[in-house]
């Protein structure tokens, strides 16, 4: 299936995108692509598989939370744009 370049600038248009014509070409040709490998995909042979949930059995692995001490504040701080109180001083970004 070849993706044409209405369906593009159709596509472009849903997704509110505001293309270049210079960029036409490079996005077609990257759609392009993206259909080819998804249609590898689909014809790859899948009967007798069974299902995979995850590669292991591993489920919610814990550490213990332990506070640690560090050692060289000020060198750590040093890299702050701006500490108080021996802490990291961040912009407020809750109204």
């Amino acid at each position: 299936m070849k993706v044409s370049r209405e369906e593009l600038l159709h596509i472009a248009k849903l997704a509110d995108l505001d293309l270049k014509e210079e960029e036409i070409d490079t996005y077609l040709n990257n759609l392009q692509d993206i259909l080819n490998f998804a249609n590898i995909v689909n014809e790859a042979p899948a009967q007798g598989l069974g299902e995979t949930f995850g590669a292991n059995d591993n489920c919610n692995v814990f550490r213990k939370d332990e506070v640690k001490v560090f050692e060289d504040n000020a060198s750590l701080l040093s890299n702050a744009p701006e500490s108080e109180r021996n802490m990291f001083k961040i912009p407020k970004v809750i109204q």
